[in-house]
């Protein structure tokens, strides 16, 4: 139960974002999700997207140094502490949060969506759907 994220390996400077999204772009790859971090020499994309083989095999192709994480989307009400109520879910089991980040979820206007990266998806995703959490699979955020 996780999704693929690819994380893109960005040198900080002019251009270099620029550039890894209009390959994308020039591919026809959908982004569905997106962060970025840095320090003071590179950066690292984040990215989910609609078709991860070709989008590694394009970056690679474009020079892009990229890898797949397994991550975990979650469906979370879109309500005054609905994010509370999943990070509680997972503080009980003793899931650590490493980062996490939004992502647009569709058509659909009652559900906020996050990605999070954990140490065990299968763990997460089993306290969060015994607490009647929804947990997003890849082939949905395909379809998104």
């Amino acid at each position: 139960m996780s999704i693929k994220q690819i994380s893109v390996f960005l040198e900080n400077k002019p251009g270099s974002l620029y550039a890894m999204t209009g390959v994308l772009a020039q591919n026809q790859i959908d982004m569905r999700a997106f962060s970025l971090a840095e320090t003071s020499d590179f950066g690292i994309a984040r990215i989910i997207v609609d078709d991860v083989y070709k989008t590694t095999t394009v970056l690679k192709d474009a020079g892009f140094v990229n890898s797949v994480t397994p991550v975990l989307g979650v469906a979370i009400p879109d309500v005054p502490g609905g994010l509370c109520k999943v990070l509680q879910v997972l503080t009980n089991a003793k899931v650590n949060v490493e980062y996490m980040y939004a992502f647009l979820g569709g058509k659909t206007v009652d559900h906020a969506y996050m990605i999070f990266r954990v140490e065990d998806n299968v763990i997460a995703s089993a306290v969060l759907a015994e607490q009647g959490i929804k947990v997003v699979e890849q082939e949905e955020i395909d379809k998104l």
